[in-house]
């Protein structure tokens, strides 16, 4: 029940998980490299650079985030992967990574792109396919002291994480299963005068209690503001007769939770409930639109035409959705495909995407219920249940 409990006595009730779902296993990362190596050759390039990030993680385990200092693995179409590494990291690197690799390690004052450069002339490679997340300036630096011939290699990278596995898939419910109690939690302890930094922090100290590694980001809106997609600045606090936008999620090894309610806080209005309605009607069309082989934005397509029968876009126009349907997730928490028009991949088994048609009526309220769902080939599976009614969580 919304606002029946208190922050202590919701945080007293929950735990740490028994068990976390399995890790990603050594073979299966293998089986990832070797299906890069395919799609790199596919893309009639010698070997593959990604960079430190989400794509590094996937691959070799190393959840290490970009920066200024290039850290990456450079995979051949035959043969070993070559790490390259600074020298004073060597360590800490070596501790992360999950795959047999040669190290290359470089001085602060030498260019780790000649290290990429001895290792394709080893080769006898020119043509490299680069990460499509690797900085501007990282990729502009390769150009200009390498000479190689450089591809941009989105087919490779989405060409592998787009398509999750079992043992992924299972990691990425359990995130969302926390979520969703922090979630319940968060609407139970509500009450007149809260702020959102104190929901905030709440929802933080909430998963780090069921042993997630804390949030992977936190939005919590209340009255107004919930017209804004991602909120406005400042400081709110809760007045009976709100509406509640809470968008949040979680880490576990690596894969991420993202999900929203919105609710009352107290009796909502004849225009809310209505509102909320569409919403939900509209995300029930998304998810039952989805089928294999069909285009991504066929999904987008049947979440506007619900609201177009009820009166609001069309298209991008409001009251209405200003955005797309929905964004992929896994290691990131929006990664492709999306569920936008424009983008014709076909829907396949083991792909995962939010589900978040929002309504945002101008200057008054919005309305965001978002839940995700995976491909399958008998249609979509929830990982979450949605939302059943505006006063219920």
């Amino acid at each position: 029940m919304i606002g029946s409990s208190t922050p202590a006595a919701e945080l007293a009730k929950l735990s740490p998980y028994a068990a976390l779902a399995p890790a990603i296993t050594v073979a299966e990362r293998l089986a990832r490299i070797e299906k890069a190596r395919k799609l790199t050759r596919d893309m009639g390039a010698d070997a593959l650079l990604v960079g430190a990030g989400a794509s590094l993680n996937y691959f070799a385990g190393v959840p290490w985030g970009a920066s200024e200092r290039l850290v990456a693995m450079l995979l051949p179409v035959s043969g070993d992967p070559v790490m390259i590494c600074p020298f004073f990291e060597q360590g800490s690197f070596e501790a992360d990574l999950k795959i047999s690799a040669d190290l290359r390690l470089w001085q602060e004052h030498e260019s780790p792109h000649a290290l990429i450069r001895q290792a394709m002339d080893d080769w006898g490679a020119s043509v490299i396919a680069v990460d499509p997340a690797m900085s501007f300036e990282m990729v502009s630096r390769l150009g200009r002291e390498t000479g190689l011939d450089i591809r941009e290699a989105s087919s490779v990278i989405n060409g592998c994480r787009m398509y999750k596995s079992a043992a992924e898939i299972a990691l990425m419910q359990q995130a969302k299963d926390m979520t969703l109690l922090v979630h319940q939690a968060t609407a139970r302890m509500l009450h007149e005068g809260i702020t959102t930094t104190e929901v905030k922090n709440f929802i933080e100290a909430a998963h780090r209690r069921l042993g997630a590694a804390g949030n992977s980001f936190v939005i919590v809106q209340f009255g107004h503001a919930t017209a804004y997609p991602h909120g406005l600045p400042g400081e709110q606090a809760l007045a009976d007769g709100d509406l509640v936008l809470v968008d949040t999620g979680c880490y576990v090894q690596g894969y991420t939770s993202d999900i929203t309610r919105t609710y009352s806080f107290g009796q909502p209005t004849a225009d809310q409930r209505r509102i909320w309605d569409i919403e939900k009607e509209a995300q029930a069309a998304a998810f039952a639109r989805v089928e294999m082989g069909l285009p991504c934005e066929a999904v987008d397509y049947a979440a506007r035409d619900i609201l177009q029968k009820h009166g609001l876009g069309p298209d991008y126009n409001l009251p209405g959705t200003p955005h797309r349907t929905g964004h992929g997730i896994g290691l990131s928490i929006h990664e492709p495909a999306y569920l936008v028009r424009g983008d014709t991949t076909p829907l396949a088994p083991g792909m995962c995407f939010s589900n978040e048609p929002m309504i945002v009526v101008p200057e008054q309220f919005g309305v965001r219920l978002e839940d995700h769902m995976y491909v399958t080939e008998a249609g979509a599976k929830w990982f979450t249940e949605p939302q059943e009614a505006i006063d219920r969580v």
